[in-house]
């Protein structure tokens, strides 16, 4: 039976993939991916040479009608999003429900994800955490977010620009300023980097250097790891 597959992608470091995920982008007929551009650097990476097909966050509904019509014909297809694992943060939840709906099959070819990756070494996150993935552009909502995800007392793990983290830190940090918070920037990238202290802290020592570049990861800790308490 034709499958699509759902395949976890290397979040920087094209060495973080697994051999499973390697087969299978060498045996589908084609590949769905959010930015054919970039996945071509990962195919070529692996000497991997596919039909490559878009389908990203703004064609997502309409690609997806597409790929059930290439299962449809007995071709198998394999999603990949930019980085990562796809569906988290990223494109890919519409597409599953549409093939699901449509009578396929779908399976996970897990692996890379920068939430798993950040909450592994954070070492701060208690008996539940909750990913948000990226808070919302309009200032109002996102102070709004946080004051609900700070108002539960759990660990939460947010993504965040270079160009708002700052910002964004600074918000966490007026709301509730002696929570720890562990930033991961570039992870498993040349220059990966971890910070770990008070909201306010984090945000004085980014806020202090001349360009903030980079991805950027936030673990925001358990209201019980409070530097106060």
């Amino acid at each position: 039976m034709s499958t699509l597959y759902l395949v976890a992608t290397p979040i920087g470091n094209l060495g973080d993939i697994t051999y499973r995920a390697v087969e299978t982008l060498k045996t589908v007929d084609v590949i769905a991916c959010e930015d054919t551009r970039h996945t071509q650097q990962l195919l070529t990476h692996y000497g991997i040479s596919k039909r490559l097909i878009a389908t990203h966050a703004h064609n997502e509904e309409a690609s997806a009608n597409g790929i059930v019509a290439l299962l449809s014909s007995g071709q198998s297809v394999a999603f990949v999003s930019d980085a990562g694992t796809p569906g988290v943060s990223d494109p890919g939840s519409r597409l599953v429900e549409v093939v699901r709906a449509a009578g396929f099959a779908v399976v996970p070819i897990p692996g890379a994800s920068a939430f798993t990756a950040l909450v592994s070494v954070a070492g701060l996150v208690g008996k539940s955490i909750t990913f948000e993935g990226f808070l919302s552009p309009k200032s109002g909502r996102r102070r709004g977010r946080l004051e609900l995800l700070l108002g539960r007392g759990e660990a939460f793990v947010i993504y965040e620009s270079p160009f708002r983290v700052v910002k964004t830190l600074a918000e966490i940090a007026a709301l509730a300023p002696t929570r720890v918070v562990v930033v991961g920037r570039e992870m498993t990238k040349k220059f990966e980097e971890f910070i770990q202290g008070t909201a306010s802290e984090v945000a004085s020592l980014l806020g202090e250097r001349a360009s903030i570049k980079g991805e950027f990861a936030l673990l925001v800790g358990p209201a019980d790891n409070d530097h106060d308490t």
